[in-house]
């Protein structure tokens, strides 16, 4: 196999033409067979494999710079770049990481995750190459949907004044995860239909350098371009707006033509401006179901589909999961209350929210990759008697901290967070941990922070927050839980936990998802009394308490438990630092309670990517772990 002879970029300039083809094909094999085991961003990589071939073909790499937006779709660069006999371990724990990262390899220059940042960092690494002399060529690659992103736009505006040499690939396929949505992708549809944008330059160009104007004039001939192009081409919108910015613009080029990519890769490098280079691809080339179905087949789960027709493996049996469970609340709150809105920054199959669209199409929004937006945007739809629910992952809410300050918090309006993935993430690795929330969300007055202990309680919550008259954030996993809470819901009442079972000595009190390991930490160590033939009676066992708010916090129920407990353990899938435990230490040490407490969560480091019960058992969230840290407590002397 001709892949199993690359082993750097170097080796992709020493291939015939014949060859090129016959890799792309191998390429393509492996990302279904990989994906179809590991799980990963199949469709986006089947999309860019001639992209990616023509890239390491033109530039010399590691020299020349090369930054993927997001970089979810650089499994083709890593199999390229002295990887491929690890690639078979991408996401998994120990393994390559599903994005770039610095610390993987010399030629991922510009770690990534989240969308909108590649035109910023490679202008960045221009301007640097500019300030100490070097000549390297540095290419930011960004999708058409990452560039809803806000961040692109002002990179795109500064590069413009600044005037440094880079390439700028707008990989348009024409989808994000969902479809896109927004004006740009407007344009970007008219200017695929009419590819005529560099017919008009060369025609104009022609024209008006046969005109004998004289020097002052010559100098002018840039701009008599533009002005050619709108007389020549006036529906190409989009090439004229590249343009403005300051852009040499080139395109839009077949993507999957590996000569036609190569010549305008060549051509781009030549400039001694910036340059936009327009590539259309197809999401999932070269496999049909993913072809057929790039949104399914953008993120793909583990042992997710058959490799040989893309068909879907059976999950039968396997719980709801919290992102399902939100669509349907969302469904069941906005029949009762007609002021209820959803909205979504470019996920609506991640977040649940599409079959709430679907459901009231009229009262949906999907405002593409800008979370920011997306935030003040609810907050003027709040300003004005509306109750927005914004359903963002908790690592992309980060996107929109100041607009949840400014916006939302400062003016005290009834916006809803609902706050997917926080918590362990798995195979997404650091990028996507949603393990910062509590922490930048409970500093802000007004706020509300609740987390359910199960799938059932997240409706109730939803509820209760629609019922407040300032901001309030609900943080659920990824995934499911267990099911080990078996009681029904007891009602939710603002800044009051439930006390699940009650005992004395030592009091767990768990955040959202760490209910389940308490209640089986609970019943490990119920157990073990028993067959010690020890007493199994309540009071020899520790109170187990579902917090569900950490903002407000149950502070009565803290002053209660000081009466005969003397040791609190906090669980939170969160930062230790700023988390629900850090609220707990702060009103005991505030109140100079007599309870010791112990913070159960992630200490300061960065979670790479690995499953989540090997996240969770790495830092202590095991019920067996919590069982023996219980056991090592039995002596703790009580007040009587």
């Amino acid at each position: 196999m001709i892949v199993e002879k690359i082993a750097s970029p170097a080796d992709v300039k020493r291939l015939n033409r014949d060859e090129i083809d016959i890799l792309a094909s191998e390429i393509r094999g492996m990302l279904v067979e990989t994906c179809a085991v590991n799980g990963g961003h199949l469709a986006p990589n089947l999309g860019v494999v001639e992209l990616t071939l023509a890239l390491h073909r033109v530039l010399d790499l590691p020299t020349d710079k090369l930054v993927w937006d997001v970089s979810h779709q650089a499994y083709v660069h890593k199999i390229l770049t002295g990887r491929r006999d690890r690639f078979g371990t991408i996401r998994k724990g120990g393994g390559l990481s599903g994005f770039s990262m610095r610390s993987e390899s010399e030629y991922d220059v510009f770690g990534a995750g989240h969308a909108s940042t590649s035109v910023s960092a490679a202008l960045g690494m221009a301007h640097a190459r500019d300030l100490t002399g070097g000549d390297e060529t540095v290419v930011a690659v960004i999708g058409d949907g990452a560039l809803t992103g806000g961040l692109a736009y002002e990179a795109l505006n500064n590069a413009g004044a600044l005037k440094s040499q880079f390439i700028v690939i707008l990989n348009d396929n024409e989808m994000s995860i969902a479809p896109n949505v927004g004006s740009i992708a407007s344009y970007l549809s008219v200017l695929r239909t009419k590819p005529f944008a560099n017919l008009a330059r060369k025609t104009g160009k022609m024209v008006l350098d046969r005109i004998p104007l004289g020097g002052a004039a010559k100098k002018a001939i840039e701009s008599a371009e533009l002005g050619a192009m709108r007389f020549i081409s006036p529906t190409e919108k989009t090439a004229v707006i590249f343009e403005e910015l300051g852009f040499r613009y080139i395109g839009p080029v077949d993507g999957h033509n590996f000569d036609a990519v190569v010549d305008a890769l060549s051509t781009a490098r030549a400039f001694d401006r910036p340059v936009l280079l327009h590539v259309r691809t197809i999401k999932g080339k070269g496999y049909e179901p993913a072809e057929r179905d790039s949104r399914t087949f953008h993120g793909i789960g583990a042992n997710a589909f058959e490799p040989s027709d893309g068909s879907k493996k059976s999950s039968a049996g396997a719980r709801p999961k919290f992102q399902d469970v939100f669509g349907d609340a969302m469904i069941a709150v906005a029949e009762k209350d007609p002021r209820v809105v959803g909205i979504t920054a470019a996920m609506p199959d991640g977040t649940g929210l599409s079959k709430f669209g679907k459901r009231f199409p009229e009262r949906y929004f999907d405002v593409g990759i800008a979370e920011a937006h997306a935030v003040c945007f609810a907050a003027g739809l709040a300003s004005s008697g509306l109750r927005p629910v914004c359903a963002i992952y908790s690592t992309f809410l980060q996107r929109a901290y100041d607009q949840i300050v400014h916006d939302v918090v400062v003016q005290n309006l009834p916006v809803v967070f609902c706050m997917d993935r926080a918590g362990f993430v798995g195979d997404d690795g650091p990028t996507h941990m949603g393990l910062y929330d509590i922490a930048y969300l409970r500093t802000l007055p007004n706020m509300t922070i609740m987390a359910p202990g199960c799938e059932a309680e997240l409706q109730p919550m939803l509820e209760h927050a629609l019922t407040l008259n300032g901001p309030a954030a609900i943080r659920y996993p990824r995934g499911s839980t267990s099911g080990r809470q078996s009681e029904a819901v007891a009602p939710i009442v603002q800044g009051k936990a439930e006390v699940l079972r009650r005992g004395r000595g030592v009091a767990i009190l768990a955040y959202g998802n760490t209910v389940d390991l308490a209640l089986e930490a609970y019943d490990m160590l119920r157990d073990a009394a028993g067959s010690n033939g020890t007493s199994t009676g309540d009071g020899d066992l520790p109170t187990i308490v579902n917090a569900r708010f950490v903002k407000p916090l149950d502070e009565a129920l803290l002053l209660d438990l000081e009466r005969d407990h003397r040791r609190v353990i906090t669980l939170e899938e969160h930062s230790v630092a700023g988390g629900f435990g850090s609220a707990v230490t702060e009103f005991v040490a505030d109140r100079e309670l007599n309870l010791a407490v112990e913070r159960v969560g992630v200490p300061n480091v960065l979670v790479q990517h690995d499953s989540q019960d090997k996240q969770r058992a790495m830092f202590g969230l095991s019920a067996a772990a919590i069982a023996t840290r219980i056991s090592g407590m039995k002596d703790v002397p009580v007040a009587r």
